[in-house]
Formats: C-alpha cells, structure tokens, sequence
C-alpha cells in the first residue's frame, strides 16, 4: 500500500494567464477596429465598454456582475419577442442601482 499524498495546490495564474491575456488583446483589437470604423456607438459596443468597467473593481463576484450588464433587469415577461434570436446586451435604458 503506497502513501497517499495529497495534491499541491494548482497555481491558477499558470493556468489561466496566457488565455485571459489573449481575449483582452483580442478585445482590444476588436474595440480599435470597430472606433476605426465609426461604429464604437453600438449600444452593443457601449455594453461592452461599461462591463470592462466592472473588472477593475476588486470585489468578488465580478463575472456574475459582467453577466448582469448584459441583461435585461426587467422582471415582467413581455407580451410578444421584437427580434428572432439573441443580441447579446441589452439594447434598453438600464435601471439597476449603480451603487
């Protein structure tokens, strides 16, 4: 019977370092290409520019912040959808306490 010797603690930055850093390059390219463009008005853009925002803060919790940015904050169902499929951010004026 061999010794059970418990796991080391995994270093998540190791991990997860290269990829994060890749999507926020990749980011960055896409809001420099669309401002080029004249675009960086999209509401979709905007979402995008205020959830960054949210990274900066350091409290826990961030990625189910950034989740909510993008969603409606209605609570009611509405009667009939206006668009077939999803667009990713909500296009409406957001109500949510900022606080």
């Amino acid at each position: 019977m061999t010794n059970w010797t418990p796991p080391q603690a995994t270093n998540l930055v190791d991990l997860g370092f290269m990829d994060s850093r890749s999507k926020l390059i990749d980011l960055a390219a896409f809001l420099d290409r669309v401002q080029r463009s004249g675009q960086d008005g999209d509401f979709r853009v905007q979402a995008l520019k205020r959830a960054i925002t949210l990274l900066q803060k350091n409290e826990p919790q961030r990625a189910r912040e950034v989740l909510l940015s993008f969603s409606d904050p209605s609570e009611e169902p509405i009667a009939k959808a206006t668009v077939q499929g999803a667009i990713g951010a909500y296009k409406g004026q957001d109500t949510r306490d900022k606080g």
